[in-house]
Formats: C-alpha cells, sequence, structure tokens
C-alpha cells in the first residue's frame, strides 16, 4: 500500500479552507476519524472504570485500549503506558518521583537542544535535591548533539540523563542507542522527549534502549494531553505523590483523577490513523511501522524541496544543518523582523510562525536570543503546492 497524499488530505477538514499548515511541530490537524471518536465515546454513555455497568465496562475498554494503542505505536510495553494532562507534566511527574532517591554528590544531565519542558523539571528538582546539574551544547554550525559531548558529562554520580529524541526547532535526531549506552555504564537512567520524533519516525523504544519516552499525541493527528512510556519493572520503583484512595498499581499509580476517556478513545483513532497511512497489514504494529517508514520517506523529500527553496532566496539564513533530521527547518531573514514575516505569510493562508517556541536554551545558543526565529515544519498531509506558497511569500519579504 503506498502512501496517497490526496487520500491523506481528504481526511482532513481543516485543510478545506486553503491553508497551508507549516505549524505541525507545535500540533497537527485532525482527521475526522479522530473527532468522530471522541464525539462518539462522549455521547455513548461514560461513568468511572469498573465492571459492574455497560458505562463502567466502556470506560474500562477505552483505557485498556488506550494502552495498547500507544503500545503498538511505540514499540513498549501496555503496562507501562502512562497517560498525563502534557509531556510538559510527565517530564515533571518523573523528575519529582526520581528526585526523592538522589542524595547529595547525585548529577543530572540536560542538553541545550531540548524543548524545555524536558530542561526545567529536571533543573528545579535538582535544585530541591541539592544535586548537581551539567549542560551539553551542541555545534552551532551543524545543529548536531554530538555523543562524545554527553560522554564527557556523565559519570558514576549522574542518575539521569535527559535529551530529546528530535530538537522542536532545529530537527536534530540525536544518536540516542548511543547516549543511552554511555548512561547505562555509569547506570543512569535516559528519559527522552520524544513528541517532536513520533510523529515523523518509527518509533522502537526497546531498540532505542532508553529507560523513558514522552510523547504528545496531538503532535500526531491526535487530542491534546500526554503520554509517557517505562518498562513496568521500572515504574515499579518509583513512588509518586498520590491519594491514598487512588490505585496504587502500575501505571494507575502515576494517573491522577480521572482520566479523561473521550481523549483517551481519539488517541486510539489517531493511531489507528497513522498504521493506515501507508500500509494493510493485518498487524497494528506491522502496519504503524510500515507506514511510518512511508511518511519518514515521503517528508524527507519534500523538505529537500523546502530546504533547496531557501537556499535560494537571498537573505534567508537557515539554522542547523544536522545529518539525521525531522522535516523542521528554522531561518531567518536579513533585515526583515520574524514577526513581520511570520504575518506577512499567515496573510498569504500560510501558516509558519515565529518563536523560541520553548527551545529557549538552543535559541540562546544560536545568538537568537529569547526571540527565536521562524519555524517552518512539514507533516505528512503537507503537499509540494504547500512548499512552493511558502517559498514565494519569504521571497517576497527578502526583496
Amino acid at each position: 500500500m503506498d502512501f496517497d497524499l490526496s487520500r491523506v488530505r481528504s481526511d482532513f477538514p481543516a485543510l478545506d479552507g486553503g491553508t497551508a499548515y507549516f505549524d505541525g511541530p507545535g500540533g497537527s490537524q485532525v482527521p475526522h476519524q479522530v473527532a468522530a471518536a471522541i464525539a462518539a465515546t462522549m455521547t455513548a454513555g461514560l461513568s468511572n472504570r469498573g465492571t459492574v455497568t455497560a458505562t463502567e465496562r466502556r470506560a474500562e475498554d477505552v483505557v485498556v485500549g488506550a494502552r495498547s494503542a500507544v503500545a503498538d505505536l511505540l514499540g513498549c510495553d501496555a503496562r507501562g503506558v502512562v497517560f498525563t494532562r502534557s509531556a510538559t507534566q510527565a517530564a515533571y511527574d518523573v523528575s519529582r518521583a526520581l528526585a526523592k532517591q538522589w542524595v547529595a554528590g547525585d548529577e543530572v544531565v540536560v542538553t541545550r537542544l531540548d524543548h524545555d519542558s524536558n530542561i526545567r523539571p529536571w533543573v528545579q528538582a535538582a535544585e530541591r535535591a541539592g544535586v548537581e546539574v551539567r549542560w551539553v551544547g551542541f555545534d552551532r554550525q551543524s545543529g548536531e548533539l554530538e555523543v562524545d559531548a554527553v560522554r564527557a558529562e556523565v559519570n558514576e554520580r549522574t542518575r539521569v540523563v535527559a535529551v530529546t529524541g528530535a530538537s522542536n526547532v532545529l530537527g536534530t535526531r540525536p544518536d540516542l542507542p548511543a547516549i543511552a549506552g554511555a548512561a547505562h555504564d555509569v547506570g543512569a537512567l535516559v528519559y527522552v522527549d520524544g513528541v517532536h520524533l513520533t510523529p515523523h519516525a518509527p518509533i522502537d523504544v526497546v531498540a532505542l534502549g532508553v529507560d523513558f519516552f514522552s510523547c504528545s499525541p496531538y503532535k500526531f493527528f491526535g487530542p491534546h494531553h500526554g503520554i509517557v512510556v517505562a518498562a513496568p519493572e521500572l515504574l515499579e520503583s518509583l513512588r509518586p505523590d498520590k491519594l491514598v484512595p487512588s490505585k496504587d498499581q502500575v501505571p494507575e499509580r502515576f494517573e491522577l483523577g480521572t482520566l479523561p476517556y473521550e481523549i483517551l478513545a481519539g488517541t486510539t483513532a489517531a493511531v489507528d490513523y497513522v498504521a493506515g497511512l501507508a500500509s494493510d497489514a493485518t498487524d497494528r504494529r506491522a502496519r504503524v511501522l510500515e507506514s511510518m517508514r512511508a511518511v519518514e520517506e515521503y517528508e524527507d523529500k519534500l523538505l529537500g524541496r523546502l530546504l533547496d527553496g531557501l537556499r535560494g532566496i537571498d537573505r534567508v539564513r537557515l539554522y542547523g544543518a544536522p545529518a539525521r533530521r525531522t522535516p523542521t527547518v528554522f531561518f531567518t531573514v536579513e533585515g526583515r523582523d520574524d514577526r513581520a514575516v511570520y504575518e506577512h505569510l499567515a496573510g498569504l493562508g500560510v501558516n509558519a510562525p515565529a518563536s523560541n517556541f520553548y527551545a529557549i536554551e538552543a535559541s540562546r545558543w544560536l545568538g537568537l536570543g529569547d526571540t527565536g526565529a521562524l519555524r517552518a515544519g512539514l507533516a505528512p498531509y503537507s503537499s509540494a503546492d504547500d512548499v512552493d506558497r511558502l517559498l514565494a511569500g519569504v521571497a517576497e519579504m527578502a526583496k
């Protein structure tokens, strides 16, 4: 089954208005199948989870089904799937739980490539626990995060290495298995922010060798919430703060309050949609992998068109040129305020915002201060015409 752009685009009602969406790194558009699943769940009759009434069983089935879907998406154990309000909350929750085990002299490692949601929770947890934070920079020209740079900061006192799966501004995809190996060699855990990687590549958490992996369904066509996964045995070793009557088993001990059942139904629908993008295999995990390989191939080709076009426009400066990347471009137009370019493109029906996009340490490291730059991100529903419209709009501002 081939990747059929026309079929994919027909599934997204938001595209009917003619807007070219390059703001997918901040949240993708939603196919009608996901919206229908959310609506159907909300109107079918729900209650708290249980086994007696039909509504209790329906709620239970939604949760179990969502855990199974995430396991098929990420290649993890469904028993280790934790649902949270956001990926930011997930990092805070895990960092607080782990910090209970830290003692004076311990260290945590963070990178300047990361979104702040995978920096500040660790920095703040370290400050409260009285442990040291070690920072890893990245190459300002290429945007690469070198494994040796991480290895230089880890030692027998390191407890956690927090690293991105892909930069949400430069697209850089660090070598996660190698970083995990360096961390594990000294007995440290690895927490990966996979929010920006998951929509663009097939994920196998076990093969990556990482301990925690987070993502957000609203970046891959689903509703707004967060997910963090880990081996059930690792989760069992942590004691997060919780209410006395709430469940103590894993993964429920990490989930605060009543889960948003309709949102979880939407997440299952989103995974099912991803699985059907370019595969008709029988097994959902196999469909996910095959479809995401097709998505990766399609987006890489379209990214080449975007990069070639931007490089051909005088006064456009591109930031970073990593060898392995998601289809994400960070750029400025010399002599033009980023906001002005952003507004000009918006007037043409092209959504390519300007900001630091919460990658504030990366923005500062690149010399862009807290302002950041323009960002254009591709999605499976992006087209060559979308790219050409963006390029034409940027060219007008570069005159």
